[in-house]
């Protein structure tokens, strides 16, 4: 059995398929990324699922493309969590951007390839290999236009009294948004990130609102010129986005990538299928 596995700090998607590429089975898990979770979460995400637990032993080969796997330490960590279950396979773990390029591109055209999602990141395709100019350093001091980084905007606004009151007093009936709340979620649970996320449902399903289009408009702006800007040829290459939050917003994306003059091209919210594809034509060939 392989299994093929794109994880967000969200959720996970697991689809598992025979040495024909013949799908066995799908399922779903929440997020597994390593540089926000201890070893015993991560574990216990994975030893939770049914169809996962029931097969691991006889998983012989592991594809995992995971947000916080850019360094060899967050590597390591989900790595060890790994070898723990699945005693019998083979691993290859990469960044969740290398599933965003596999999933988006066409092979060996050049292109931008964004995800947005709880978090953001860019990275070029040259052709042949991912190069990424920034670094990144999570969600506290990154992540422009992402869910956390709308998330943020909106409790900011929400707490500075710099929200009409009437979204004020919707936003209210939607969230708990006490203080104690607040501060329990993002300093003493797990995943602070994809807390902060979730309130971005509430400005994608108020998009139309003007107070929330400058939102919008302000974060993706800065999202183009902190990140896609800083390739030579932004201009010259399709821009494909990859997340949930890039699905939702593909218009105001069009719209502000045409301000920018940059060719957007394809939007994926859930890049699992394209990546199984992609797994079909090169590794099990």
């Amino acid at each position: 059995m392989i299994l093929i596995v794109d994880s967000g700090s969200t959720k996970t998607d697991w689809i598992a398929l025979d040495k024909s590429g013949n799908e066995l089975f799908s399922t779903q898990t929440l997020g597994l990324n390593p540089q926000m979770l201890s070893n015993e979460i991560l574990n216990e995400r994975i030893k939770n699922n049914f169809d996962i637990y029931k097969n691991r032993n006889i998983v012989e080969k592991l594809f995992f493309y995971g947000a916080g796997c850019g360094v060899e330490s967050t590597q390591n960590r989900i790595l060890k969590v790994f070898k723990s279950i699945f005693y019998n396979s083979e691993f290859d773990i990469k960044e969740d951007t290398y599933a965003a390029v596999f999933s988006a591109v066409d092979e060996g055209k050049p292109s931008i390839v964004n995800i947005i999602g709880t978090g953001s990141n860019c990275s070029y395709y040259d052709g042949k290999d991912v190069i990424q100019k920034v670094q990144s350093l999570g969600y506290v001091l990154m992540d422009y236009a992402s869910g956390n980084y709308y998330g943020k905007y909106l409790i900011r606004a929400y707490y500075f009294n710099k929200m009409p009151q009437y979204l004020r007093d919707e936003f209210a009936k939607n969230y708990d948004l006490s203080p104690n709340t607040i501060k329990n979620k993002l300093y003493r649970e797990e995943n602070p990130n994809t807390y902060l996320a979730s309130f971005a449902r509430f400005l994608i399903d108020n998009k139309s609102n003007e107070y929330f289009k400058e939102i919008i408009f302000k974060g993706l702006e800065r999202f183009i010129e902190y990140q896609v800007l800083q390739y030579d040829d932004f201009s010259k290459v399709d821009i494909h986005y990859v997340g949930s939050i890039a699905f939702y917003l593909k218009d105001e994306i069009t719209r502000v990538g045409k301000k920018y003059n940059l060719n957007t091209g394809r939007f994926i919210k859930r890049p699992i299928e394209s990546l199984v594809e992609y797994h079909k034509r090169t590794i099990l060939q």
